[in-house]
């Protein structure tokens, strides 16, 4: 009865085969296009890879130990080359029809070197169950080892004779054994990947830093309200010249990493230039909700060239919204020349009128260009930062707090929308147990314009009491009025119901919206002790501003402009509740009249700009060996810290990069053509490798030189049994990291 098994299992896999060629060739031909950059990113991974195998390759070979196969990529085999006294065999899909299947065939082979692989080479001459299998050439002296190729490009091993990653070293009285080697020698070929990773990275960034590479400079773009940087008083412009005692070939990555790998409440240093000075900063990184790292609140620079959006729908958005195109270089703001992107955002941030004017240079030809002037409007921020812990953070106009306004509704977290994969299998599961609730009938969407009346119990809240409401309505209804405006202008008031959820693994609930300020009315949603000093204005919540010193307002756009009118001056507010009810509030004025005025304007569209960037370039081929020599000894230090703080827990795992994240980052960098900066990402991963593939974890080949290291000192080896249970141990350990670091890469990838 074996027969029809075996050959049903023949079938079957012959089945699959073709379902899998044709599933190959059906995605190639609706993605030829993108063909070519798959093809270069599997190739630029498979040379990491090849670096690495072959480092183990050469010094077996050198230290006489048979090497039975090496490998590019897993398992299954698609080729295998092998000279024999018969001549140059070659077969297609060895193993993969054999009687019995793959796992007979398994049974009494040693496994490969870096994971678990069916074996390639078959000492046998009889029919191996290859599809194809055939000699050529003359005979001669056989080769102890066979060359193979794998399906999965992400991998590869070197299969040495008495050496198995997954268990003990096996007993053998051959002396070609990797087991009868001298400590130092077995030594040696496990360290030989690590040590050719980082040959190859230096290798790499000499070549990367020969021919120059741009990278956003480590200037300060932008600083966050309330964050580290912007309580140490770093401003936009400032160009930061030493970090930690690091001033060489400084770029903003050194910034990130400095926030991302630095300890629970320590200090890093800073040297910034600001006008030909030099200034001395002690920062401490804080850990913001949804980042899966510490940050300084430094925002990278940018430049005063509107960017490409992602299509062409969003470039006719764009320029249908502000009359601003892809390319356009901003000269002034408000008839203001400016130089720098941080000159046009204090502009910008400054402007409490409801537009701002920019004139943008525009290509009109090859080598002719015009002058466009554009009005965008402006809308204000609701508070200093997404997490607001004081009233006095609230943005006022003399401790008058504008009602809220919808200014993005969208994304991820939309009415309906779960906060992520982990989330939705949470409800799956709960699904099954409880009986799932009727959900409330949640009315009519939120939309971009709405004027926020009430939240809850709340009227007119500010943006802190939003948030508080917010999270107390996690998972439950929450009931929401707003004022809507169509598109003739008419208004009414509109009963909506949405369901705060938590956003992702965060501790942040959201509904799904951005917020601003409403400017467009007078109306006061309440007054606060401003933390700029000017006190709590006696306006009752929901007045509405009607004068200014006897001026007619209708917005707070009048309001500021009739403020600013009158400098150090003592002059009257009047407000109205409703048809009956009437007062007025004296206001003094200070003498900078705008001192008390904490709004932040910012342009209303989305409007992205360039990343800064600047060239980094040896002077000649032996700067370049420093410039290489220095960046390899400095990501490698880094990943070794990372991983010291992951351990410590100073750093979130979320946000580590898998196998799915490098292939991603990898398309990305090769679909943009961004050649020089595909080199050093291979450069960085070999780096990275390195460091990973040389922890003091079995299977890594750092946790084998742990036990030929105790084998040194002890005299003898580490028992049999007592490497098979420490290696499957640290295999199931290696594994554990490996599917969430793939998750996490998902997550990130195709549902963030």
């Amino acid at each position: 009865m074996a027969k029809p098994r075996s050959s049903a299992s023949k079938w079957s896999r012959a089945f699959m085969l073709a379902v899998a060629v044709a599933a190959v060739v059906y995605l190639i031909a609706r993605h030829i296009d993108a063909l070519g950059n798959v093809l270069l990113v599997l190739l630029g991974l498979g040379t990491v890879i090849l670096v690495h195998e072959f480092g183990h390759f050469l010094f077996a070979k050198l230290s006489g130990i048979k090497v039975e196969i090496f490998s590019i990529g897993f398992m299954p085999t698609l080729f295998g080359f092998q000279k024999t006294e018969e001549g140059f065999r070659v077969r297609v899909l060895p193993g993969f029809f054999k009687e019995g299947g793959a796992e007979e065939d398994e049974e009494d082979q040693t496994t490969a070197h870096e994971a678990p692989q069916a074996p390639c080479g078959d000492e046998q001459d009889e029919p191996d169950g290859s599809l194809l299998s055939f000699t050529i050439g003359a005979g001669g002296r056989a080769w102890d080892t066979e060359y193979c190729i794998g399906l999965i490009p992400i991998g590869g091993y070197v299969k040495m004779f008495g050496q198995d990653d997954t268990g003990p070293v096996k007993s053998s009285d051959d002396p070609r054994s990797f087991a009868n080697k001298s400590t130092g020698a077995r030594m040696a070929v496990i360290a030989a990947g690590v040590v050719f990773n980082v040959i190859t990275a230096a290798i790499i960034f000499m070549i990367v830093f020969l021919i120059g590479i741009k990278q956003p400079p480590a200037v300060v773009g932008g600083v966050e309200p309330n964050s580290p940087a912007a309580l140490a008083g770093l401003v936009p412009g400032d160009e930061i010249i030493e970090v930690n005692g690091k001033s060489y070939n400084l770029d903003f990555s050194d910034i990130v990493l400095a926030g991302a790998l630095s300890g629970r409440d320590e200090q890093v240093s800073f040297k910034a230039r600001r006008d030909g000075s030099v200034k001395d900063f002690a920062l401490v990184a804080e850990q913001k909700p949804g980042m899966p790292w510490k940050t300084f609140g430094i925002i990278a620079p940018q430049t005063l060239v509107v960017a490409e959006p992602a299509d062409q729908a969003d470039v006719n958005d764009l320029l249908a919204k502000t009359g601003l195109a892809p390319g356009d270089v901003v000269k002034s703001v408000n008839d203001k020349d400016v130089q720098t992107y941080w000159e046009m955002a204090s502009i910008v941030g400054s402007d409490l009128a409801p537009t701002v004017k920019l004139c943008v240079e525009r290509k009109a030809g090859k080598r002719e260009t015009k002058l466009i002037e554009a009005g965008i409007p402006l809308e204000w921020m609701s508070g200093a930062g997404g997490d607001i812990k004081s009233e006095s953070e609230l943005y006022s106009v003399y401790s008058m707090v504008p009602r809220l306004q919808v200014t993005a509704v969208g994304g991820v977290f939309e009415k309906g929308a779960r906060g992520g994969i982990l989330s939705r299998v949470k409800d799956g599961i709960v699904a099954l147990f409880i009986r799932k609730q009727e959900q409330p009938d949640t009315g009519p969407d939120l939309k971009s314009g709405d004027v926020i009346l009430a939240v809850g119990d709340v009227k007119n809240p500010t943006y802190k009491e939003m948030r508080e409401v917010t999270e107390q309505c996690e998972n439950k209804a929450m009931p929401l009025e707003v004022l809507r405006t169509d598109d003739t202008g008419a208004q009414e008031i509109v009963a909506v119901t949405v369901t705060p959820m938590r956003q992702g693994d965060s501790e942040r609930v959201v509904i799904g919206i951005a917020v601003g300020l409403d400017a467009g009315h007078a109306v006061v949603a309440k007054t606060i002790d401003a933390a700029e000093g000017a006190a709590s204005l006696d306006i009752p919540r929901g007045a509405v501003i009607t004068a200014v010193d006897g001026t007619p307002v209708s917005s707070f756009y009048d309001v500021v402009r009739e403020i600013s009118k009158y400098p150090g001056e003592h002059i009257t507010i009047d407000y109205r509740i409703d048809e009956e009810t009437a007062g007025g509030v004296a206001l003094n004025v200070a003498q900078n009249w705008d001192k008390g005025i904490t709004v932040k304007p910012m342009l209303a569209a989305a409007v992205e700009f360039e990343e800064l960037r600047r060239l980094y370039k040896a002077s000649g081929p032996v700067d370049a060996v420093a410039m290489g020599a220095r960046k390899t000894v400095t990501l490698i230090v880094q990943t070794y810290l990372t991983i010291k703080r992951l351990v410590v827990g100073a750093v979130s795992p979320k946000g580590l990069m898998g196998p799915v994240g490098i292939l991603a980052a990898s398309y990305r960098t090769v679909a943009e053509k961004m050649w020089i900066e595909y080199l050093f990402l291979i450069g960085l991963i070999n780096a990275a490798i390195a460091v990973f593939n040389f922890l003091p974890l079995p299977p890594l080949d750092g946790g084998l030189a742990v036990f030929l290291l105790i084998e040194k000192l002890k005299g003898s080896a580490v028992s049999e049994r007592i490497q098979g249970i420490i290696v499957r141990v640290g295999l199931v350990l290696v594994l554990v990291l490996f599917l969430y670091v793939t998750l996490n890469d998902v997550i990130r990838n195709f549902f963030s």
